[in-house]
């Protein structure tokens, strides 16, 4: 069984590559792939860079050229719900775009001839039941789209057109787009690292990289090993 794994950032790509054994790497269209091995399963590792395009390049090399069983996208995200803290986890059950406006007949947030949220694979979902961790994990709506949520006003933007949403990052819909596509398996998780408009925003964001985040791939080894 291969699983795909795709992250945003440098300091996510070495945290998940850590614990990988029989380790190679190759280099695709300005992209570094790692193959390996996570717990009994052949994993491949890609470091997507941050924002909806560059996800969707990554997500469809990854497919194209590795053909993963699933796809697991792990990372970052900020708070979008008062009863979230640093270093909760968020699970997604459905996605969306929050900067997605089709125009009549379509929602907001939603691709036109696309469904309205992308779904999560219950298969993977099912393995994050059996996880085991100290950290709080939610499951919830995780929202994306080209924009570093800093200000007040942004998150209650987004907050009042999804209600429900728990989580906002930069790609977690977009590879679930190109695996509803491409008929891959799907799962984002995320680790919260920062709750937006609170006046020590940007102070919290740099502290959490302090905080032991390794902690949320321990989460993601654990899913892995429940496939």
């Amino acid at each position: 069984m291969k699983v795909g794994i795709i992250v945003a950032m440098a300091s996510e790509f070495e945290l998940a590559s850590q614990n990988m054994t029989n380790k190679h790497t190759k280099e695709l269209n300005h992209l570094k792939f790692m193959t390996g091995e996570l717990i009994t399963h052949e994993v491949i590792l890609t470091r997507a860079g941050m924002g909806k395009v560059n996800a969707a390049i990554a997500t469809t090399e990854m497919i194209n050229n590795f053909h993963p069983d699933y796809i697991i996208n792990t990372g970052i995200a900020g708070a979008l719900d008062k009863s979230l803290n640093v270093m909760d986890v968020v699970i997604a059950p459905e996605t969306t775009y929050h900067d997605a406006w089709y125009g009549e007949g379509n929602v907001y947030g939603q691709v036109q001839d696309l469904p309205a949220r992308f779904s999560a694979d219950n298969k993977l979902l099912n393995a994050t039941r059996k996880i085991q961790s100290d950290l709080k994990i939610r499951y919830g709506l995780t929202v994306s789209g080209d924009l570093f949520v800093t200000k007040l006003e942004e998150l209650q933007h987004i907050k009042h057109l999804f209600p429900e949403a728990l989580a906002v990052d930069m790609e977690s819909n977009t590879i679930a787009q190109v695996c509803y596509l491409y008929n891959t398996p799907f799962l984002s998780v995320r680790l919260i690292s920062d709750t937006p408009g609170i006046t020590n925003h940007a102070e919290q964001y740099q502290n959490f990289w302090s905080l032991a985040p390794e902690k949320s791939f321990n989460i993601l080894e654990q899913i892995v090993s429940y496939l």
